[in-house]
């Protein structure tokens, strides 16, 4: 992300805490906050939106801050988050729908898996996840591969957690390591790192944690857990009503199109110091995440859309449905960012700036603690980046780009750790693949443990390297 736009989308600079609260009491007002919101959401089942908006109320009441400077504080940052994110959210949304409805996932699927042998199916799984998972919300990815999986692994006489479980890493990795997911995005707004280092960072720490999570981790579970493929929970594919489907090609490259266009404006950023030259403002542009996105769903509407035969009338159409979705993603978003500007505006950034000063201990590491005991307590991956990010924000302050966004991937590694009961995901991969919770325990928590604390290693590896 450029620097302009970075300044266009930050909140604006608090000059003055909105409260006079000494660390300590801080300390409890944070905790008092985010307390309510792991209650509101576990044992009460509140939305998260909800729990969000009133545990910034009680975050600001015991801070002392007055109501409506609370207030203030919490609606700007909820304006901020869903102007600087939002439009994004959409964008994925809709080039994930395009790719789901028009058959391009299942051109993916059937050509890949039909050049790829038995022994070598649970890495082409990883694979395909990854690259259906990286424009798709975790959820809709889940919904989208599980009739593949559940087909390779009844026709291919195949175990259910030895191409099942590379798939869920691969869409688990995605989700929380690489944008535009809504998660690594949001970070890194609150914490103003550069997208296209942090997309750069993220793939490189993505794929062997897949591996190692995925495909590896595969063959253990597969010892711990046996169940066989449920067969009433196999739909009907998206391409099976169409009369034509887009080209693996085609498909492929309108996926990949703003990940390379971000990343090709990553490397001139570091290649081209004059940033008067004409290189360099043609790829701030084109490499930006709104026009990179912007130009794969215009692409797509032609390359997946049109190759599948769609009227003008049905693109508009799966647009139109691709937007309902995301709404309540959006508003959990944008009301994390406003708990995580009632934080910075109360002091609570400062307070654990300070705070961690004298402590021997990196931020890096200090970053992914936090995010893990949000998401051990919420179950929300969401919830754990986003307020994270907000109390580690100012630990970026001195940070090089490089090590800015390796904050971001440690709260992103750190919000997927051990997804239990209180997690929506727990719940469809346990229905999904027909498993009792003991066997979900040992097969998708234990792997979302394995891949929140492999990706913080190669984190914290990176940093020592660069």
């Amino acid at each position: 992300m450029s620097a302009l736009s970075v300044e266009l989308l930050a909140a604006p600079p608090a000059t003055e805490f909105i409260t006079s609260a000494g660390d300590a009491r801080l300390g409890i007002a944070a905790l008092a906050g985010i307390a309510t919101i792991i209650l509101l959401i576990t044992r009460w089942k509140m939305h998260a939106f909800l729990a969000l908006t009133i545990g910034t109320g009680v975050l600001g009441a015991v801070a002392g801050a007055p109501l409506a400077k609370t207030i203030t504080s919490f609606t700007t940052g909820l304006g901020t988050t869903v102007a600087g994110v939002g439009v994004l959210i959409a964008l994925g949304a809709i080039l994930g729908k395009l790719l789901a409805d028009s058959g391009g996932a299942d051109q993916i699927v059937d050509t890949i898996l039909a050049r790829t042998s038995e022994r070598r199916l649970p890495w082409a799984m990883a694979l395909i996840a990854g690259l259906i998972g990286l424009p798709l919300f975790f959820e809709v990815g889940i919904v989208l591969l599980i009739p593949v999986v559940l087909l390779v692994a009844r026709r291919g006489n195949q175990s259910l957690m030895r191409v099942g479980i590379p798939a869920l890493a691969g869409l688990s990795v995605m989700h929380g390591l690489v944008p535009p997911h809504p998660g690594p995005l949001a970070a890194i707004d609150s914490i103003k790192a550069d997208l296209g280092t942090t997309l750069a960072l993220g793939v490189l720490i993505a794929l062997p944690t897949v591996a190692i999570a995925g495909p590896l981790f595969g063959r253990v579970a597969d010892r711990w857990v046996k169940v066989t493929p449920p067969e009433h929970l196999t739909p009907p594919r998206a391409s099976d009503d169409l009369e034509k489907r887009p080209s693996f090609a085609a498909t492929v490259a309108t996926m990949l199109l703003p990940v390379v266009l971000m990343l090709l404006k990553a490397l001139v950023d570091v290649l081209e110091k004059d940033q008067g030259s004409l290189v360099y403002r043609v790829f701030d542009v084109i490499g930006s995440p709104l026009i990179a996105l912007l130009s794969a769903v215009v692409l797509g509407m032609f390359t997946l859309g049109r190759a599948a035969g769609f009227t003008k009338e049905r693109i508009s159409t799966t647009v139109e449905k691709s937007l309902g979705p995301i709404a309540g993603i959006l508003l959990i978003v944008g009301a994390g960012g406003g708990f995580k500007q009632t934080l910075i505006d109360c002091g609570v950034g400062q307070m654990i700036l300070n705070w961690s000063q004298s402590w021997n201990i990196s931020p890096l590491l200090l970053a992914w603690l936090i995010a893990v005991l949000i998401r051990v307590s919420t179950g929300s991956a969401t919830v754990a980046t986003i307020s994270a990010a907000g109390l580690v924000a100012p630990l970026a302050a001195d940070m090089s780009s490089t090590h800015t966004a390796l904050l971001v991937l440690a709260v992103g590694a750190g919000s997927l750790f051990f997804s239990h009961v209180n997690d929506a995901g727990f719940w469809l991969v346990k229905e999904y693949f027909g498993m009792t919770v003991p066997q979900t325990l040992k097969s998708w928590s234990v792997m979302e443990t394995v891949i929140s604390v492999v990706a913080l290693g190669f984190v914290l590896l990176v940093s020592l390297v660069i």
